[in-house]
C-alpha cells in the first residue's frame, strides 16, 4: 500500500515541491524560495503541518470543508463505491444509482422548481455549463441572438477561460485572452471602497440599475442571463445592501432573461440556510454548486436547473458534458456529505449557533484601531482595514500590501485568514463551536496587532 506516512523531512518536501509542482495562484520562483508550508493532517477545525504546528483553519480550505475535517464516514463510502463501481460515464443513455440518487436529494433540498442537476467536475465546469446552457436554451427557443451573459467586476466564478471571462477579476482577464467575447461586466454592490457619500441603501439600489441600464445599452433581445453570487466570496466577502438582490431580481424578470446564481461558496449551509438563495431572497433560474456539495472531500460540481430550463434543453441533444459528470465515487460521498449536513442539523447549527456568535465577536473587530468595517452574513466575513476609519481611506502603500502583511502573520500564528487586497476574510467550517470562534478572533485580533506594528513600522500608515 502506497500510503506516505513516514515522510521526508520539511526543507526536503519543499525543495522538491518548488522542483515539480506547479501552484495555483502563485507566484512560483516567491514560493520556492520561501518553501510552501506541507499540511500532512488534520481534524474537525484544525490543521496540522509537517512540523507539528495545529493551526486553526479560518477558511473551511478553499471555502469548501463545511462538514470539518477527519469524518471517517466519507471515506468508507468511497471506499465502498470504489470496489462496487469505481467510474462509470453518464453519456450514451447510461446513468447509475450515485449519480442518479445525488440529483434527487439535490432536487429536494434545492428551492423552488430548480429540480434537474447537470454534473460537473468543480464550479469552474460548471458555469461553463451554464454559458452553453443558457445560449442553447434561447436559440431553442427561437431566440439566438440573446448570447451575452452580464456579471459584474471583482465576480469570481472559476478559473477557466469561459468561467474566467464570466468573473470580473481584473488580474485574471489580463491573462489568457478573458474575457471571451459576449460577457459584459457592471460595477460590483462594494459600498465601502466605491459608495463615496451615498447611503448605503441608495448606492445598493443605483448598483442594482446598473443591470437595467446594461440590457438596454446591448438590447433586450441579446441578452441571455445575469450571474452573480449571492455574496461575492473571493472578491472580498461582499455583502451587498439589501434593497440589492430584489431590484436585481425585478429588472431580470421585468426583461425575461435568466438569473443564474453562483452558489459555489454560499451553498451547502455557508449563509445559515442551505442556499444563499434563500438568505438573500433570490429566485434564480440555475444554481451552480460545488465546493459545500462534498466538504471538500472529492471533487465535483454541478448546475441545479429549473424546470422550464430542463424542459427546453431537453427537447434537443445538448452536446456537452464531461468524462467526470456525476462520477460515482464523488457523487457518492456528495450523498454522505449532505446526510451528514442534514442529521445533524449543521445548517440549523450555523443558524442558530455558530453564526449568531461569530457576529457578535465579528462585529467587535472594528474596535481594532485598523478595521473600519467587519461585516458578516452567516459563517462568511470580512474586514476592511484604513488608516483612517471616518473617511474608509485606501492605505497610501498598493492595494493589498497591508492586507497581505496581516496575512502572514495569521499563518505565524497559526491562523488560516485570507487576505483580498486590503480586506481579511473567514469562512471557517460549519461545524466550529463558540468556544473554537474564540480562539479564532484571539488569533485575528492578536495578528491585526502585529501587522499594525509592522504597517507602521515600515512607514505604510497614511492614506492614500
Amino acid at each position: 500500500m502506497n500510503m506516505i506516512t513516514n515522510h521526508m523531512p520539511t526543507a526536503e518536501l519543499q525543495k522538491l515541491d518548488a522542483a515539480h509542482h506547479m501552484h495555483p495562484f502563485t507566484a512560483g520562483d516567491g514560493l520556492a524560495d520561501k518553501g510552501a508550508r506541507i499540511i500532512k493532517s488534520a481534524k474537525g477545525i484544525y490543521l496540522t503541518d509537517t512540523d507539528g504546528h495545529e493551526i486553526l483553519d479560518g477558511m473551511s480550505g478553499l471555502w469548501c470543508v463545511n462538514i470539518g475535517y477527519g469524518r471517517t464516514e466519507l471515506a468508507d463510502v468511497a471506499a465502498r463505491q470504489m470496489a462496487e463501481l469505481p467510474y462509470y460515464n453518464t453519456f450514451f443513455q447510461t446513468s447509475h444509482v450515485p449519480a442518479i440518487a445525488l440529483s434527487a436529494k439535490l432536487a429536494e433540498l434545492a428551492p423552488g422548481d430548480l429540480n434537474h442537476v447537470f454534473f460537473a467536475g468543480s464550479g469552474s465546469e460548471a458555469n461553463d455549463t451554464n454559458i452553453r446552457m443558457v445560449r442553447h436554451y434561447w436559440a431553442m427557443k427561437g431566440q439566438p441572438s440573446k448570447r451575452v451573459i452580464i456579471s459584474r467586476r471583482n465576480a469570481y466564478h472559476g478559473s477557466s477561460v469561459g468561467s474566467g471571462s464570466l468573473g470580473g477579476m481584473s488580474a485574471m482577464h489580463e491573462q489568457g485572452g478573458m474575457p471571451i467575447p459576449g460577457i459584459h461586466h457592471i460595477n460590483q454592490p462594494d459600498w465601502w471602497s466605491e459608495g463615496g457619500d451615498m447611503e448605503r441603501e441608495a448606492f445598493g439600489l443605483a448598483r442594482a440599475q446598473e443591470l437595467e441600464a446594461a440590457i438596454e445599452e446591448l438590447g433586450p433581445e441579446n441578452v441571455a442571463a445575469f450571474i452573480g453570487e449571492p455574496i461575492q466570496g473571493a472578491g472580498g466577502v461582499i455583502i451587498p445592501p439589501e434593497c440589492y438582490w430584489s431590484e436585481i431580481k425585478r429588472i431580470c424578470d421585468h426583461y425575461g432573461i435568466l438569473l443564474i446564481a453562483d452558489e459555489v461558496i454560499c451553498g451547502f449551509g455557508r449563509t445559515g440556510n442551505w442556499f444563499g438563495s434563500e438568505t438573500l431572497g433570490i429566485t434564480p433560474d440555475i444554481m451552480t454548486i460545488a465546493k459545500g456539495l462534498s466538504s471538500g472531500y472529492q471533487p465535483i460540481g454541478g448546475s441545479i436547473v429549473s424546470d422550464e430550463v430542463a424542459s427546453v434543453i431537453a427537447q434537443d441533444e445538448f452536446n456537452h458534458g464531461y468524462t467526470y459528470s456525476g462520477h460515482p465515487v464523488a457523487s457518492a460521498v456528495a450523498l454522505e456529505n449532505l446526510r451528514i449536513l442534514q442529521e445533524e442539523r449543521i445548517v440549523d447549527h450555523v443558524r442558530d449557533v455558530a453564526a449568531p456568535y461569530l457576529v457578535e465577536k465579528w462585529s467587535q473587530m472594528t474596535d481594532h484601531p485598523m478595521v473600519g468595517e467587519a461585516r458578516i452574513t452567516g459563517l462568511m466575513g470580512s474586514m476592511a482595514l484604513t488608516p483612517h476609519k471616518e473617511s474608509r481611506a485606501k492605505f497610501k502603500a498598493d492595494a493589498g500590501t497591508v492586507g497581505f502583511m496581516c496575512r502572514e502573520r495569521c499563518f505565524a500564528n497559526n491562523l488560516v485568514m485570507r487576505h483580498v487586497g486590503d480586506r481579511m476574510i473567514i469562512a471557517p467550517p460549519l461545524v466550529i463551536t463558540p468556544a473554537e470562534i474564540d480562539i479564532l478572533i484571539e488569533r485575528a485580533w492578536k495578528s491585526l496587532d502585529q501587522g499594525m506594528a509592522a504597517v507602521k513600522d515600515a512607514g505604510l500608515w497614511e492614506p492614500a
